[in-house]
């Protein structure tokens, strides 16, 4: 599959300046596993994407399980994430719906450690009704929370054009706005106010939806980076999409400066 090329944008951002002071990677917890995408191979895609760009040493916990319900062995073991600086939640587990199970899932971020959510992790831990408005501090709330936005569906695979509004955040500082492949546009239910918006997503058919974005969660404020995008191969492989998720890992663990650029020691000098 083709890498669709980068806009002078970011890959600048992650220069041999950033990295000139040495430091220790950044511990990263990958999960993946779950129905309906290619996670055997968007999880390499990851790993390889994000450690050729920021200095992070990624950890993989994944399952060859295609079910809704995926037996991820962090289920049931509140500490998972002890010894890790970010959790990246990409599975897929719209059917794991015990309030207990899920309250362990949450556990390390509700004790501070940072998160990332990408794509289906928005449909996954859907306690209760989730189909409706939920009411904060609500067992139907929980996941929502943490994710600053509560989706339900998405409309049928057609490109999506992303308009970036806010361009001033680190994240996103000199992001062009694009179109995607193929993909899945999660709708919004309702957008929490700990939650800030980054980019929106219009689609053929849809109602317009916030697709980036980042959240305050819980009593810590534990950072969190989300986007919806990332369902087919294409996206999660496209140097724009990469460059984004890098910053948002930076941004979660705070190592990413005003500028959109890592912190010292934490980029990767430009080949």
């Amino acid at each position: 599959m083709k890498i669709l090329s980068g806009l002078p944008v970011v890959l600048a951002l992650f220069s041999a300046a950033a990295f000139a002071q040495e430091a220790k990677p950044l511990k990263v917890m990958l999960i993946t596993g779950g129905c309906c995408h290619d996670y055997k191979a968007q999880t390499e895609i990851l790993k390889k994407g994000l450690e050729s760009r920021i200095n992070v040493e990624v950890t993989q916990i994944h399952v060859d399980d295609g079910s809704t319900a995926p037996k991820l062995p962090i289920y049931g073991n509140p500490d998972y994430a002890e010894g890790y600086d970010v959790v990246i939640h990409d599975e897929c587990a719209a059917d794991i719906k015990d309030e207990e199970v899920v309250k362990g899932v949450l556990k390390p971020h509700e004790d501070g450690i940072p998160g990332v959510a990408l794509h289906c992790a928005m449909h996954s831990y859907r306690v209760g009704d989730f189909g409706n408005k939920v009411k904060k501090n609500s067992k139907d709330a929980l996941w929502f929370e943490f994710l600053g936005l509560q989706s339900s569906r998405h409309g049928a695979q057609k490109p999506i054009e992303i308009k970036f509004e806010d361009k001033n955040h680190p994240v996103t500082k000199g992001a062009v706005d694009w179109t995607t492949v193929n993909e899945e546009l999660y709708n919004n239910i309702q957008v929490f106010d700990s939650s800030h918006t980054l980019a929106t997503g219009k689609q053929d058919g849809e109602k317009d939806s916030v697709v980036v974005w980042t959240n305050l969660y819980g009593k810590k404020k534990t950072r969190v980076f989300a986007t919806t995008i990332g369902h087919n191969n294409a996206t999660v492989e496209d140097a724009r999409y990469l460059d984004m998720v890098a910053k948002g890992v930076l941004w979660a663990t705070d190592k990413i400066d005003a500028n959109g650029r890592p912190k010292a020691g934490f980029g990767r000098p430009k080949k």
